[in-house]
């Protein structure tokens, strides 16, 4: 294809600053619009993009601003229901795909480009997750991915290129680890971490926060206000969410909670390890989860717990714009309507303690519940419940009996 103009997803990593140069040396001399989205990467990776992408060949740059966007449409609907992939991965680089995905189909359009390329591996998942977003804008869009047929086949390819090319990178080659950051969390994948029987040099590549080892020897208090399944306040203070999980983030790093180290099942087939640090968002979930524990009736509480696990799922298979997640954020948000209340937890050293949880909608009772003497509940009518709900047992028992078989 002869692409007179393309736009380009741009991180200014390794993989996205060579692209620039590469692109116009295999499409014509082709105009590169760089789209950066900033979804909380930090000011040290944003510092200097838009110069280092005019200056190796874009002929535009946006940097958009996501957060609150990231936060309010994605991250939210993650909270609410309790969304895990494989039981501990609280998720973070499937939030930002979709609606970055979604950002660069509205900029072709604004600008009238060709196509869109982005730096994303035939090894990862992100490839599917950018794609699918954008063809669920547009299904009409092209989509250029370099990693799967150019000749810079490997990360030490890359650098060889940008050095040849005069590129500046902030990374080394020993220290060339692959970090995805965004609010939510921080990613490590790559190098000595490729082997699961490593263990991480966790002094090394930890960003957000401590080891438990090196943690706070104090312990930390805290209690989360939420409304309707979100926290609105620490302590008292309201805040958006987005500032409550900065704060939280940063409580949570320095008292060594949210480290995870985890071999996950990738979206192409493979096995993958990697090392994430989600101090915030492991303590939301936590905080959430005891809150529901009064909130939720049994019944919905248990069928949650199988939705949470599908919504994760779908997060990280890349199907954030399909029929079944909408249909399942309905039911969450049903969900939600009286989990409101505060919990109060105890940090200390990579440990969450519950240290107490109230609520108006609560439905936990005290009186019923209790083991001293009440009037609310009739210990005699357990027996008539009891004798039918062993009935079952019984027919069965006696059968085996009669028989002369054994259970």
């Amino acid at each position: 294809m002869n692409y007179k103009k393309i736009v380009l997803a741009y991180s200014g990593g390794l993989d996205t600053s060579v692209m620039i140069p590469w692109l116009k040396e295999h499409y014509n001399n082709c105009e590169v619009i760089a789209v950066a989205g900033n979804v909380g990467q930090g000011e040290d990776e944003l510092e200097g993009l838009e110069e280092k992408a005019i200056k190796t060949g874009a002929s535009k740059v946006y940097i958009l601003d996501l957060k609150e966007e990231l936060v309010n449409d994605y991250i939210a609907e993650a909270i609410k229901a309790g969304a895990k992939y494989e039981g501990n991965y609280l998720l973070g680089t499937p939030f930002s795909r979709p609606l970055i995905a979604k950002k660069l189909a509205e900029i072709v359009k604004k600008e009238n480009a060709d196509a869109i390329c982005h730096g994303c591996t035939g090894k990862g998942n992100d490839q599917v997750r950018f794609e699918l977003g954008i063809k669920a804008v547009d299904p009409n869009i092209d989509v250029i991915v370099p990693w799967r047929y150019w000749e810079l086949n490997s990360r030490e390819k890359e650098i060889d290129y940008a050095e040849k090319h005069k590129i500046p990178l902030k990374i080394k080659r020993e220290t060339n680890y692959s970090k995805d950051k965004n609010v939510w969390h921080l990613s490590h994948e790559g190098l000595d971490l490729e082997d699961p029987e490593n263990m991480p040099n966790y002094d090394k590549i930890l960003e957000l926060g401590k080891t438990p080892m090196k943690a706070n020897d104090k312990e930390k208090k805290i209690t989360l206000s939420f409304e309707k399944g979100l926290p609105i306040a620490i302590d008292g203070k309201k805040m958006s969410l987005l500032n409550i999980i900065e704060e939280l983030n940063y409580i949570g790093g320095e008292n060594g909670i949210g480290i995870i180290d985890i071999v996950e099942n990738r979206l192409v087939g493979m096995k993958s390890r990697g090392v994430y640090e989600t101090p915030g968002g492991t303590i939301i979930y936590k905080a959430h989860g005891i809150l529901e524990s009064i909130c939720l009736d049994k019944d919905t509480m248990h069928f949650k717990e199988h939705i949470s696990s599908k919504f994760g799922e779908l997060l990280y298979d890349a199907k954030w714009d399909t029929p079944l997640r909408e249909a399942l954020s309905c039911f969450v948000n049903k969900t939600q309507e009286f989990v409101t209340g505060e919990v109060s937890l105890i940090l200390y050293k990579g440990n969450i303690i519950p240290a107490g949880v109230s609520s108006k909608y609560s439905l936990h009772s005290k009186q019923i519940a209790s083991f001293g003497e009440d009037s609310y509940y009739d210990q005699k009518d357990s027996e008539g419940f009891t004798n039918l709900y062993c009935l079952e047992t019984k027919v069965r028992a006696n059968m085996l009996k009669k028989n002369n078989l054994k259970k």
